[in-house]
């Protein structure tokens, strides 16, 4: 908006306070680029799929380069729908916009087979049967899109065999 227009379109209200009115939009498609579309495929498929680094470590969700050295990542594997919980925050009172309207754990889980930790929620019913080093799995969604959301939340569970 330019100069000109906030001041034609400013509004005094109440006592003297000036307003103009605001939409924060994003105007532009992004593409996922080649490795995390694939990753978002691969969760429509029931799949999770991690980029293995030059070193050898798996990370996951994919990054498209590799940290520290900048190297672009290629090479997709598919690693386990269980894994370990390595940190994690209770959340009594979800919001409006959470991923699920009852309490639960934002955390941080490395899945098996993955050398880093991807952000997603644990429904564990209650703060008490959370902690760090926990074992998790995978609870799909019912219907799947090929979007994060496809991994409806992380439960508890017995250690992978």
């Amino acid at each position: 908006m330019s100069a000109s227009g906030q001041q034609s379109q400013a509004a005094v209200s109440g006592a003297g306070v000036l307003t103009a009115p605001y939409t924060l939009e994003y105007t532009y498609r992004r593409s996922t680029g080649p490795l995390i579309g694939r990753f978002l495929a691969g969760l429509q498929e029931k799949r999770l799929l991690g980029a293995r680094t030059r070193g050898g470590d798996v990370l996951v969700p994919p990054p498209e380069y590799a940290p520290g050295t900048g190297e672009p990542l290629v090479e997709l594997v598919e690693v386990a729908a269980t894994g370990v919980v390595t940190t994690w925050a209770w959340v009594s009172q979800p919001r409006d916009r959470d991923p699920l309207s009852h309490p639960f754990a934002w955390a941080l889980v490395r899945l098996d087979g993955a050398n880093s930790s991807m952000l997603h929620v644990v429904d564990a019913g209650l703060p008490e049967r959370m902690s760090t080093g926990m074992h998790v799995r995978v609870r799909w969604s019912e219907t799947r899109e090929g979007s994060i959301r496809d991994i409806a939340c992380f439960e508890p569970c017995e250690e992978a065999p």
